[in-house]
C-alpha cells in the first residue's frame, strides 16, 4: 500500500502563484518610483537649489542606501523578507510626503535619506523571496530565469507607464494656480510624489498580505543582530573571492555610472530645450518611458530563447548587453543565485545594489562638476562598455561543480554570530 504523501507546506507556493505574486509586488515596488522620477530633479531645481546643490542632496540618497545595502541584506536574511519589504515601504510613504510638501533644503535631504533607506530594505528581499518560493517547491534546480525576467519586464513596464504620467501631470496643472492656492507648499511638480506616497500603501498592503513566509526560529534581538555583521563579511567575501559573482557586481557598477548621469542631466536639459520646468518633466518623462520599454521588452527574450542560442546566461549577458541593458538583468541574477545560499541571498543581492548606487552618486557628483556638453555622458558609455567587455569569456551556467545548491560560495552564520562556511 502506497503511503499518502506529506501534505503541503501551507506557506510554500507553487512556482507560478510566486511567480504572479513576484511580478505583482515588483510592479507596485516600480510604479511609485516611476511616478516622481521625472520630476525629482525639477522640483529640487524650483525649491531654489543650483545643479551642484540637487546633484549633493541626490548623492545622499546614494550614500545611504551604500551605507545601509549590507546591514540591510542581512537583515532580511536573518529576520525575514516581508518585514524588511514592509519597513521599506513605510519610509518610502514619508519620504515621498516629505520630497512633494518639503521647501526648505533640510527637509528635502531628509525626504531624500529616506528614500534612500526604502531603497536599500527593498532592493533585495522581494527577489529573494521568490527564489526562495523556488527553490523550496522544486529543489536547488529550480528554474528561475522565466520569473526573474517577468519581475524584470513588470519592473520596466510600470516604470515606463509611470513615467510617462509622471511628466504628464505637472504639465496638466501646469497654470492651475495651485502653487498660489496652497502658499507654495503645493506646486504641479509635486503632484506626482503625492500620488506616489498614496500607491506606496497599495504596495505595503500586498506585501503583508500575499507574501507569506514560513515561520522563522524564535530569536532575540541580540542574536538578530549579532547575525547580521557575520553575513554582510560573508556577502563581501563572496563578491570579491567568487569570479562570476564579482562580474555581476563590476557589471552592475557600471551601469551605475550611466545612471547617475543620465538622471543628474537629462531633466535640466529638457526643462532648457522647452522653457519651463512643467514642459521640460514632459520631455523627460518621453525620453525615460522609451528607455524603460525598450528594456521591458528585452527582458522577456532571457529565460529561454536568448540563453539558449547564446551558450548559457553567462554569454547572453554579453549578447544582450547590446540590445539593452535590461535584458542581460535576468541571466546575470540567475548565475548569482545559484551560487548564493537561501540564508544569505537577500545580502548578495544587497552587495549588487550597493555596487549600483554607490557609483550612481558618484557618477552624478562627477557629472554635476564636469561642463555641460557631451564629455559626461562619453565617459559613461565608456564605462558601460568596459563592463560588458568583462563576458567576453563565457561562464558555466547552473551551481558550481561540486556545490549543488551552491550553499558554500555564501551562506549565513548562525544565529550565535559564528561565521557562516
Amino acid at each position: 500500500m502506497t503511503a499518502a504523501p506529506a501534505p503541503a507546506d501551507a506557506h510554500v507556493l507553487d512556482p507560478e502563484t510566486a511567480r504572479r505574486r513576484y511580478v505583482t509586488v515588483s510592479a507596485l515596488f516600480w510604479f511609485p518610483i516611476g511616478l516622481y522620477v521625472p520630476s525629482l530633479v525639477l522640483i529640487l531645481g524650483e525649491r531654489g537649489l543650483a545643479l551642484a546643490a540637487v546633484a549633493a542632496v541626490l548623492s545622499s540618497q546614494g550614500l545611504t542606501v551604500a551605507l545601509l545595502e549590507l546591514p540591510t541584506g542581512g537583515l532580511s536574511d536573518v529576520l525575514g523578507r516581508r518585514a524588511v519589504l514592509a519597513a521599506g515601504g513605510v519610509l518610502s510613504f514619508a519620504g515621498l510626503l516629505l520630497l512633494a510638501l518639503g521647501t526648505v533644503p533640510w527637509v528635502l535631504i531628509t525626504g531624500i535619506v529616506l528614500m534612500g533607506a526604502s531603497r536599500a530594505l527593498a532592493s533585495g528581499p522581494a527577489e529573494a523571496w521568490y527564489v526562495d518560493m523556488a527553490q523550496a517547491h522544486s529543489g536547488p534546480e529550480a528554474e528561475l530565469r522565466t520569473g526573474l525576467s517577468r519581475g524584470s519586464s513588470a519592473m520596466g513596464a510600470s516604470l515606463a507607464v509611470a513615467t510617462l504620467l509622471g511628466g504628464l501631470l505637472p504639465w496638466l496643472f501646469a497654470g492651475s494656480g495651485l502653487a498660489e492656492a496652497t502658499g507654495g507648499l503645493i506646486l504641479p511638480l509635486s503632484l506626482p510624489g503625492l500620488l506616489s506616497a498614496a500607491l506606496v500603501l497599495c504596495y505595503l498592503a500586498y506585501v503583508l498580505l500575499r507574501l507569506p513566509e514560513p515561520p522563522r526560529a524564535p530569536s532575540t534581538l541580540r542574536s538578530v543582530l549579532g547575525s547580521v555583521p557575520g553575513t554582510i563579511a560573508s556577502g563581501v567575501r563572496l563578491a570579491t573571492r567568487e569570479r562570476v559573482v564579482r562580474k555581476v557586481v563590476l557589471t552592475t557598477a557600471a551601469v551605475g555610472a550611466a545612471l547617475g548621469a543620465i538622471e543628474l542631466l537629462t531633466p535640466g536639459r529638457a526643462a532648457a530645450i522647452t522653457g519651463a520646468s512643467e514642459s521640460g518633466a514632459v520631455v523627460y518623462a518621453g525620453l525615460a518611458t522609451a528607455g524603460f520599454a525598450s528594456s521591458s521588452r528585452g527582458r522577456p527574450a532571457p529565460p529561454r530563447s536568448s540563453a539558449r542560442l547564446a551558450g548559457g546566461s553567462g554569454r547572453a549577458v554579453l549578447v544582450l548587453v547590446y540590445l539593452c541593458l535590461g535584458a542581460a538583468g535576468p541571466n546575470e541574477n540567475d548565475l548569482l543565485h545559484h551560487r548564493v545560499a537561501s540564508s544569505a541571498r537577500a545580502t548578495a543581492l544587497s552587495v549588487q545594489s550597493l555596487a549600483l548606487q554607490a557609483v550612481a552618486s558618484l557618477g552624478g557628483l562627477v557629472a554635476g562638476l564636469l561642463p555641460l556638453g557631451p564629455l559626461p555622458l562619453l565617459l559613461t558609455a565608456a564605462v558601460v562598455g568596459a563592463g560588458a567587455l568583462m563576458w567576453v569569456r563565457a561562464v558555466p551556467d547552473g551551481p558550481r561543480p561540486g556545490h549543488p545548491d551552491g550553499a558554500d560560495a555564501l551562506a549565513a552564520p548562525a544565529a550565535s554570530g559564528e561565521p557562516g562556511r
